[in-house]
């Protein structure tokens, strides 16, 4: 395949060679996105151009046509359906949407209100500024993070976080303005890696909406067809929700594809570096 220098100059940022041989392996789950034609992403401007290779000289620009979809008063989704061992389960805490950050740390701990909780090792509630300008939502733990209690780890941790130092960001200790909040859609690990199922997404939806609220970051980047299809309430595929600047509770959501696809698909990693440019765009013109 033969790579854009454009293309190679956003490779070399992530710290991957053109020809890298991708190995498969278990890794966070990640749901590949519908088959779908998707459209060709334009060359990025001259000043994303050179945030590449010096990233000091960064100039905003115009953002995306926002989304024209109306946003409708956000529900927490009903947790209709459920199996009957979940209906004798605990319920969820009542108040989420009230709690602290110790208070909800505790209760995504301690809950027990989907199945999951029996197969965790442990529940990954998130990591980050609590005050950060960028949030990025992935879809569901997978082995390692299980293993380790924070999300985005292995091969597609180590791949987000070049993205994030490519925009001269980190999940590391830092300021608001460098430090990402990363957090997922569900908190437990779904056995196998399997796709999360509508009831679990359900229980787990008020702690992540609690999280946004705290956080109140600037621009909000959804990472995986699960994580932008629930944010969204929609059943668009990516190719459909991307390159657009949607809206969440007053909060710009940038849509893009996740790690662990991108490691099977290593071509796609410029719609998503089009995409977080996108998403540096937006939270550019919400500073003061």
């Amino acid at each position: 395949m033969r790579w854009s220098e454009r293309q190679r100059a956003m490779l070399r940022e992530m710290g991957i060679p053109p020809f890298w041989p991708v190995e498969a392996e278990p890794v966070e789950v990640a749901s590949a996105p519908d088959p779908q034609p998707v459209a060709a992403h334009t060359a990025l401007p001259e000043h994303i151009q050179a945030a590449v290779s010096t990233p000091e000289q960064r100039v905003a620009a115009p953002v995306a046509p926002t989304s024209t979809r109306a946003a409708p008063p956000r529900a927490l989704a009903p947790a209709a359906a459920a199996s009957a061992d979940d209906q004798a389960r605990v319920p969820r805490p009542a108040g989420v949407e009230l709690m602290d950050w110790p208070a909800l740390r505790e209760a995504v701990g301690a809950c027990q209100a989907c199945a999951l909780c029996d197969s965790r090792q442990q529940t990954v509630f998130g990591v980050g500024n609590i005050e950060a300008d960028w949030m990025i939502v992935g879809e569901a733990p997978g082995e390692e993070e299980d293993r380790r209690g924070e999300p985005f780890v292995g091969k597609a941790g180590q791949l987000l976080d070049r993205m994030l130092d490519a925009l001269d960001l980190t999940r590391a200790e830092a300021p608001a303005a460098k430090q990402v909040f990363i957090a997922n859609v569900l908190k437990c690990r779904p056995p196998a890696n399997r796709n999360p199922l509508p009831t679990e997404v359900a229980q787990c939806e008020p702690y992540l909406l609690r999280q946004m609220a705290l956080v109140k970051p600037k621009v909000i980047v959804a990472m995986g067809r699960f994580a932008a299809q629930s944010l969204l309430k929609s059943t668009d595929a990516i190719g459909r929700l991307r390159g657009k600047v949607h809206h969440v509770d007053g909060i710009p959501v940038v849509v893009t594809y996740h790690p662990a696809y991108l490691l099977r698909n290593p071509a796609d990693k410029s719609l998503v570096w089009d995409d977080l440019c996108l998403a540096r765009e937006v939270r550019q013109q919400a500073l003061p």
